[in-house]
C-alpha cells in the first residue's frame, strides 16, 4: 500500500537547485536509506516529506490515516522543559501513567537517567538522544530520521538497529553509518545532481547496482558519441535537407548534439600531507583524570608508535573526549604526565566545529591556515584544495553562513588537514560527513604517514582505518585489543561466553554440594518423605511440564511484540521470572528423586 507519494518536486535555495522534479513512492514496510554527498538535499527532502518545508514545485500526497514523526538533525526544545516533559509532549497515547513509564524506560536506554534535567542545560549529544527517545515512542506510522546514530555509543546503535529492523512501520532515514544501512534498510535512495535513483536493496546491494548503472550509462554515452560523430560527418558533407528523410536525420543530429552524458561523480580528493615525524612521539605515563569525584581515566600508560592507528571506544560520558583533550594539550592530567616529541604537530578534528564566522568567505577561512599546502607531488593552493573538497570556485567566495551543516563539517576537516599534522586526532569524524567524503578520508588515512588516534562509534570506519582498540571500562581503566572493531567485538563475546560458562559451572557445583549436604542430613536418620514432600514428589513432573509450556508461550509472544519496546520489556521480565521458577523447581526435582532412590535402597536392605 502506498503511504507517501512525491510527485515532480523541485526545491532550491537561491541559485542552488537541490531537487529537480523528483518523484518517489514510499510504500508500506519500506525502510529507506537516503544517501548522497553533503549539500545535495538529503535533509531537505526529509523536511519536505515531514511538512517542515514547502517545495517550490510539485506535490506531496500522504495517506490520510498515516501519522508521521520527524527526528531533525538538530532538534529544538521549549526554553523551560525537562527531558521527561519533552518526551511526554511528543507521545500520542492517552494513558498518562503508561506514557511516563515508557518515557523513563526509553530515556534510560539512551543514557538519560536524570529525567528532570532541563534540556537547555544538556549537551548537543544529550539533546539528540532525548529527541530520539521521543521519536521512537511517538506511536507514528512513519519515522523520518536525520542522522539518528550521531552521539550514540556502539551498544546503543546495536540496540537501535534491532529495534528498527523489527519495527513494522515505514522508515526513511539519513545516516552515514554503512553497517547500520546494511542491517536496517531494504531500499536505498541516492540524490545525485538533483536526481533521485532508487534501489530495492540494502547498502551492499545498492553499491553493486549503482556500479552497474554507471557502467551502463558510460556505455550508452560511448554509443551516443559514436553516433554523433557519424551524423556530424554526414552533415559536413553538405547534405541538403530537401527530403523528409533528410530533415528527420538533421533533427536527430540536433537532438544528439544537445544530449548530455552522465556527469562524473564528484569525490573528495586527498593527498598525504603529514609533517616529518621524529623518533620521539608521545608517551603517556600513569595518566589519571577525575571529574566530579569520578575517575574517568585511571593510570593509563602507553608509548605511541610511529605507525599507530588507534581507535578509542566506550559508552557516552566515559572519558573518550577527555583523553583526546589531554593528548591535544587542551587539558592537564590530575596525576601522571604526557611527554611529547619535539617534532609532534597535532591536528585536532573535534566533535563540534570550532567557531566559524558566518560572514567570512570560505576561501579566507582556509587561507587563514595556509595559502599553499606542500605535498609529495608539489604545492597545492588553498583554492585547489577547496575544489578537491567539492567547493566550486563560485562556492569558495560565498559566506560560510550559506553552507549546509555537512559542508561546514567538510570545510573544517580541510582546515585541519591544511595544517599538515603528523599526529591526527579525530573525535567522532563520521558525524555529519557524507559517505563519499568518508570513503576518501579512509583512503587518505591509508597513506597517511603520521599517527592516527580516533574516537568513533562508527563500526565500519573503525574496521576500515584502525588496527588497535582501547576500550574504556567502568572504573576508568583502558583495555587494549588488537585489530578493528569486529575483532574487538568477537573477543568481548568470547570473554563473556567464557565468563557465563564459568558461572554456570560454579552454580552447578554449588547445587551439587547443597544436594549432597541435604542427603547427608537425611542419611543421619531414617529416610522417608514428609507428607508435604510426598505430595510434591507426586506432582512435580506435571508442575515442570506446565512451566515449560508457559515459557514456550512467552517466547512466541516475544516474537509478536519484538518491535514494541515497552511490551517487550514486560514480556522479557515475565520470561525471566518463569525461568527462575523452573530452575528452582528442577533443583527440587533432583533432591526429591535422589531422596526417593535412597528410601527405596533403604527399604530393600530392610
Amino acid at each position: 500500500m502506498n503511504i507517501i507519494n512525491i510527485e515532480q518536486v523541485t526545491k532550491g535555495y537561491g541559485e542552488r537547485n537541490l531537487l529537480q522534479q523528483v518523484s518517489l513512492g514510499i510504500n508500506e514496510h519500506d525502510k529507506i536509506g537516503i544517501v548522497g554527498i553533503n549539500g545535495t538535499g538529503k535533509s531537505t527532502l526529509l523536511k519536505i516529506i515531514a511538512g517542515i518545508e514547502k517545495s517550490d514545485e510539485g506535490t506531496i500526497i500522504t495517506n490520510r490515516s498515516a501519522t508521521i514523526s520527524y527526528l531533525p538533525q538538530n532538534p529544538t526544545f521549549y526554553q523551560d522543559e525537562t527531558a521527561l516533559e519533552y518526551v511526554m509532549r511528543q507521545k500520542n497515547k492517552t494513558d498518562e501513567w503508561e506514557n511516563e513509564t515508557d518515557a523513563k524506560s526509553m530515556l534510560n536506554r539512551f543514557g538519560i537517567t536524570n529525567h528532570q534535567q532541563m534540556v537547555s542545560s544538556m549537551s548537543g549529544g544529550q539533546k539528540k538522544r532525548v529527541a530520539l527517545a521521543a521519536c521512537l515512542l511517538s506511536a507514528s506510522d512513519v519515522l523520518l530520521m536525520d542522522e539518528p546514530t550521531n552521539h550514540l555509543d556502539s551498544e546503543m546503535i546495536e540496540w537501535l538497529e534491532v529495534y528498527l529492523k523489527n519495527w513494522k512501520g515505514v522508515l526513511v532515514l539519513v545516516t552515514h553509518d554503512r553497517y547500520f544501512l546494511d542491517h536496517v534498510t531494504n531500499r536505498i535512495v541516492e540524490i545525485d545532481h538533483g536526481v533521485l535513483y532508487s534501489y530495492d536493496d540494502n547498502y551492499a546491494g545498492y553499491l553493486e547496482k549503482k556500479a552497474l548503472r554507471e557502467e551502463q550509462a558510460i556505455a550508452s554515452e560511448a554509443k551516443r558519441r559514436n553516433l554523433y560523430r557519424t551524423e556530424l560527418a554526414w552533415v559536413r558533407r553538405g547534405a541538403q535537407a530537401r527530403s523528409t528523410k533528410q530533415k528527420s536525420r538533421l533533427q536527430r543530429f540536433e537532438l544528439l548534439s544537445q544530449m548530455k552524458g552522465p556527469e562524473e561523480l564528484q569525490r573528495v580528493q586527498l593527498e598525504s600531507t603529514a609533517t616529518r615525524l621524529g623518533k620521539k612521539t608521545l608517551e603517556l605515563v600513569k595518566v589519571s583524570k577525575v571529574f566530579a569525584k569520578r575517575t574517568v581515566i585511571k593510570d593509563f600508560s602507553y608509548n605511541l608508535l610511529r605507525s599507530d592507528r588507534i581507535g578509542i571506544i566506550g559508552p557516552n560520558g566515559c572519558g573518550k573526549t577527555t583523553l583526546l583533550n589531554l593528548i591535544a594539550r587542551k587539558e592537564q592530567p590530575d596525576s601522571g604526565y604526557l611527554e611529547w616529541g619535539d617534532t609532534i604537530k597535532i591536528g585536532y578534528f573535534s566533535q563540534e566545529n570550532e567557531h566559524m564566522d558566518p560572514d567570512q568567505r570560505v576561501i579566507d577561512y582556509v587561507k587563514d591556515i595556509a595559502e599553499y599546502l606542500p605535498t609529495a607531488n608539489g604545492r597545492i593552493s588553498a583554492s585547489a584544495m577547496l575544489e578537491r573538497f567539492l567547493f566550486t570556485p563560485e562556492m569558495q567566495y560565498r559566506p560560510i553562513g550559506k553552507l549546509s551543516g555537512g559542508e561546514r563539517r567538510r570545510l573544517y576537516l580541510l582546515r585541519v588537514l591544511m595544517e599538515a599534522p603528523n599526529l591526527l586526532v579525530l573525535d567522532e569524524p563520521t558525524n555529519d560527513l557524507d559517505i563519499a567524503t568518508l570513503s576518501v578520508l579512509e583512503e587518505f588515512l591509508d597513506s597517511f604517514s603520521g599517527i592516527l588516534i580516533t574516537v568513533s562509534h562508527d563500526r565500519y570506519f573503525l574496521d576500515r582505518v584502525v588496527d588497535r582498540i582501547f576500550a574504556f571500562t567502568p572504573d576508568g581503566t583502558l583495555r587494549q585489543y588488537e585489530g578493528g572493531y569486529t575483532d574487538y567485538y568477537l573477543k568481548c563475546k568470547e570473554e563473556q561466553e567464557a565468563l557465563a560458562s564459568k558461572s554456570q559451572l560454579q552454580t552447578k557445583n554449588k547445587t551439587e554440594k547443597t544436594v549432597d549436604k541435604n542427603l547427608w542430613k537425611v542419611r543421619e536418620k531414617k529416610l522417608k518423605f514428609t507428607y508435604r514432600e510426598q505430595r510434591e514428589f507426586d506432582t512435580i513432573d506435571d508442575d515442570i511440564a506446565v512451566l515449560e509450556e508457559e515459557l514456550a508461550v512467552i517466547e512466541q509472544e516475544m516474537l509478536l511484540v519484538a518491535s514494541d519496546y515497552p511490551k517487550l520489556s514486560e514480556v522479557t521480565k515475565r520470561k525471566e521470572e518463569k525461568e527462575a521458577a523452573l530452575e528452582k523447581k528442577m533443583e527440587r526435582w533432583v533432591y526429591l528423586h535422589d531422596l526417593a532412590e535412597k528410601i527405596d535402597a533403604q527399604s530393600d536392605k530392610i
